[in-house]
């Protein structure tokens, strides 16, 4: 074996060991109570097939792969969101990779919630900036008393928060947290992965749906969830969008979203401003599951509003024996599991859809409350 093999498999046995090694498995046939495809636009997109068009962008942007729908959709997008410019992403990761990477300096501080995506720590990570500190879950205060000990410093400051969070499923107190920005002349960014299509009468996402839109500094939108398709926009001023298209490597150095993926997004936020629009179907599907929940009882349940339901089933094992049962009966649940989350906080993510039925809500109630009580 080659040393470089023994240093791998030594990395992988400590996960063995552990109980919490990561592999890759096809999704078995069944109901699906796992994706991010919240309105089902992934396998029945409710508009017509687009025209034909390139299946590869060619390069960056920068170079032969600025397609011209490329700037169409952003000035679609931008609209939409009620902002100046956006700014397409090859995903929601390159997406934020790029955007706190390239705002990362030595006169810059982020403050950012603990429970943040990985995206986003990495993008801070990546950064030159060594000035970072992680306020609280959803904590305002502690927010606060780190704004006001930073910016007397006379730095630049960041906050960062997820409008939905992905592995709880709960909604940012935006509001509270834009006015505490503007008291302390912090920049607020907001990620609206699971937001965008999901809230609002439009699928706006939480900011515009808030009338909050002048008080976020920039907005982070993916096309990979509810809209069913790839690609992410950043939405902010012409002068952001500006410096991330000097800045940003994940833009400067990666090969365009090739001009189809555009092309869908495009059609997902002209369906979305259309009359025909609704999400309406998303919204009952979760009064009925939580209604049904309540009613159950479940242990470890914690309601949410949002499409991301969560039962904590405290550790990996018991985690995956729960999984499994739902998955003999047919339900696609995944577990997530340690390191993803905190140790003692192993849950099932359920994700809702706007094609899920009663019948199919009540199969899987039935089902968790059995693989619970027995695992």
């Amino acid at each position: 074996m080659r040393p470089t093999d023994t240093y791998l498999n030594n990395r992988l046995n400590g996960r063995i060991q552990a109980g919490n090694l990561r592999s890759l498995s096809v999704l078995p046939a069944g109901i699906d109570f796992c994706s991010n495809d919240y309105l089902g636009w992934a396998t029945s997109p409710p508009w017509p097939a687009s025209a034909h068009m390139p299946m590869g962008s060619t390069g960056s942007r920068l170079i032969s792969g600025n397609h011209p729908i490329a700037q169409q959709t952003e000035e679609i997008i931008a609209a939409f969101h009620q902002s100046e410019a956006a700014l397409l992403f090859n995903s929601g990761y390159d997406a934020n990779l790029g955007l706190f990477s390239a705002l990362g300096h030595r006169d810059v501080v982020f403050v950012y919630d603990e429970l943040c995506h990985a995206s986003i720590i990495d993008g801070i990570r990546l950064g030159i900036c060594r000035n970072k500190y992680a306020f609280r879950h959803n904590n305002v205060p502690h927010l606060q008393e780190l704004l006001q000990k930073h910016c007397a410093q006379g730095l630049q400051v960041f906050v960062a928060i997820e409008t939905i969070y992905s592995m709880d499923g709960d909604i940012a107190p935006i509001a509270p947290i834009a006015r505490v920005c503007e008291q302390y002349g912090a920049a607020l960014i907001a990620d609206e992965a699971h937001a965008t299509g999901i809230w609002g009468t439009q699928g706006e996402g939480l900011v515009v749906s808030l009338g909050l839109q002048q008080q976020v500094f920039a907005r982070i939108h993916t096309f990979g969830k509810a809209l069913g398709g790839h690609g992410a926009a950043i939405v902010g001023s012409n002068v952001l969008r500006s410096f991330l298209v000097n800045f940003a490597r994940s833009l400067v150095y990666s090969t365009a979203l090739p001009p189809h993926s555009i092309a869908w997004a495009q059609q997902a936020y002209r369906h979305m401003a259309s009359p025909q629009f609704s999400n309406t179907a998303l919204h009952q599907v979760i009064d009925h599951f939580c209604r049904q929940m309540q009613q159950a009882a479940i242990p470890g349940w914690q309601s949410s509003p949002t499409p991301i339901q969560i039962v904590v089933t405290p550790g990996n094992d018991n985690t995956r024996r729960a999984a499994a049962r739902l998955r003999a009966a047919g339900l696609q649940v995944h577990p997530i599991l340690h390191p993803t989350v905190p140790l003692g906080a192993e849950r099932l993510r359920i994700c809702l859809h706007a094609h899920n039925t009663p019948a199919q809500i009540d199969l899987l109630i039935n089902t968790l409350q059995n693989a619970i009580t027995s695992s």
